[in-house]
């Protein structure tokens, strides 16, 4: 019982840890709020395994905000688009030219992002081609 009790305190240090790490604490900051040393920290830093779970909580982390962004931002383009029929000038012109700004930015980032897709297919046709089955990905989209 009690063997079984230590390993799920470390287990949940252990997740403490990576968390805090995921969440941008300096070592001494996570040790610390984990109740590991900095010399543990360090030593569980130097493990491959360690370092890939605090990553991908990282990617987690960085995909949960990417959707809270994402749903913001739909808000946001309604605000900005109320805001043409401001009665002020200065609003109206504001507004107009950040949806100016962003629709081309949003525009070229699609083009892009669909050049890329047809360069991958293009790659992955003549990778086939030649026997290789393992197309290298140019762009990663979608990274959780």
């Amino acid at each position: 019982e009690t063997e079984r009790h230590g390993m799920a305190t470390k287990a949940g240090r252990d997740e403490a840890l990576i968390l805090s790490l995921a969440r941008g604490l300096n070592v001494r900051a996570a040790a610390k709020a984990s109740g590991y040393s900095e010399r543990q920290t360090h030593r569980k830093l130097a493990e491959p395994v360690f370092r890939r779970r605090v990553s991908e909580a990282r990617g987690a982390i960085v995909g949960r905000a990417v959707g809270m962004l994402s749903a913001a931002g739909t808000e946001a383009a309604r605000t900005l688009k109320k805001s043409l029929k401001s009665e002020t000038d200065l609003v109206r012109l504001s507004a107009a030219r950040s949806i100016l700004e962003l629709g081309n930015k949003l525009r070229e980032t699609a083009e892009l992002t669909e050049r890329i897709e047809a360069l991958e297919a293009l790659q992955e046709r003549q990778g086939q081609q030649a026997g290789n089955s393992q197309p290298m990905k140019i762009f990663n989209r979608g990274a959780k």
